[in-house]
């Protein structure tokens, strides 16, 4: 049941291009407050994820964090079937040469074959973070990501600020991605990394990449404006194809998009096969595993994977939803592997009722003696 079905089969709503799935819970997720994984929950997480079918996990940031460092030769000992472990870091130094930078050193030692680096987009922070001029970060982007590819590495790459360095100058946020695609980057993620632009920015901005560059695209989009979620699905339909998140929304100050939700968006509401059906049945679980994992409690009232996501409990809407599950669920809870509930309170009616009971025992309905009774 979905009342997008008809939609998507006539064209109105369905993304045909292929979409990755890019999970960063294990590395920018962690970076939310009160949020650690040992090695032993992530190479569980890692296990569930691949299940799930995503296609890119990134593992954490070895150039910075020694743990990582042994967590990724753990990693080799893994057989995944539809996920590949990544590693994070970022250009090299200002003052230090590619193969004399120990963050990139770092990245080709863990052995993966894709990898991930992020470079500066905002004037103001090649300026003011950095302290070097708009050319020598051309050159930094550069020069990164061709080490890593002449090494042989498939290189994804995070314009960060890039939402902000592009309506401060967008001339100049242009040339930091041409600088990625001399270098051959597989792929270019524009993010929006203090969750401060809206909805039609992003897809403005995507579109107008989008025009001149030829080559993959993606989202990374943080929360501080609520609307991280909105920003990646209206990414897709503008043309990116590489959607980056996390699991609950985890991550930094507000936390990043959340792949719990993003997911059967696209799936259910775009048609897009990012994950099959029977995949897309055990979102729930992770989910849940994921905040125990966490030691976090999970969100109950999170869309789709939460306890209260398919929770009725006005009497109205149980007589309703008894007579047709749509009129007041927009999917089945079933395709996401949650459930629907039946609330019993003061405001439930003769129709709640039935609902539980008919769970138990058959031979009742609202005009039975037994269940007038309780209302008498």
């Amino acid at each position: 049941m979905n009342i997008y079905v008809n939609k998507i089969k006539n064209g109105q709503l369905r993304i045909n291009s292929v979409i990755e799935l890019y999970d960063t819970t294990l590395r920018d997720g962690s970076q939310g407050e009160s949020v650690a994984f040992s090695i032993k929950d992530k190479m569980l997480i890692i296990s569930e994820l691949d299940q799930l079918g995503i296609h890119f996990i990134e593992g954490g940031y070895p150039g910075s964090n020694p743990k990582d460092v042994d967590f990724f030769q753990r990693v080799k000992s893994m057989r995944l079937q539809n996920a590949q472990v990544v590693p994070f870091g970022s250009t090299h130094h200002p003052r230090l040469k590619p193969n004399e930078d120990p963050n990139l050193m770092a990245l080709l030692k863990t052995g993966m074959q894709t990898v991930t680096i992020f470079g500066k987009t905002w004037e103001l922070h090649a300026r003011d973070v950095l302290r070097i001029g708009p050319e020598e970060n051309l050159d930094l982007i550069e020069s990164s990501i061709g080490f890593l590819v002449e090494r042989g590495c498939d290189v994804i790459y995070d314009a960060e600020h890039f939402f902000d360095g592009y309506y401060d100058n967008s001339k100049y946020a242009m040339e930091t991605l041409k600088a990625a695609v001399r270098a051959k980057a597989k792929c270019l993620v524009l993010c929006d990394t203090n969750g401060g632009r809206l909805p039609l920015e992003v897809q403005e901005a995507i579109r107008a990449v989008k025009s001149e560059i030829n080559l993959s695209l993606g989202i990374h989009a943080h929360n501080d404006s609520g609307v991280a979620v909105a920003n990646s699905v209206l990414s897709v339909q503008a043309g990116a194809t590489h959607i980056q998140g996390t699991f609950n929304g985890y991550g930094e100050r507000c936390g990043n998009a959340n792949l719990s939700a993003i997911i059967p968006n696209l799936k259910l509401k775009l048609g897009v096969d990012c994950i099959k059906d029977e995949q897309l049945q055990r979102l729930t679980n992770v989910s849940r595993l994921i905040s125990e994992l966490a030691n976090l409690p999970h969100d109950e009232r999170q869309a789709y994977v939460g306890r209260s996501a398919f929770a009725h409990k006005g009497g109205l809407h149980t007589d309703a939803i008894r007579k047709n599950r749509l009129t007041y669920e927009h999917i089945a809870p079933e395709a996401v592997g949650n459930e629907q509930r039946i609330l019993v309170s003061e405001q439930a009616g003769r129709g709640t009722l039935i609902k539980k009971i008919e769970r138990e025992y058959s031979g009742y309905d609202k005009d039975s003696p037994e269940i007038v009774s309780l209302f008498n």
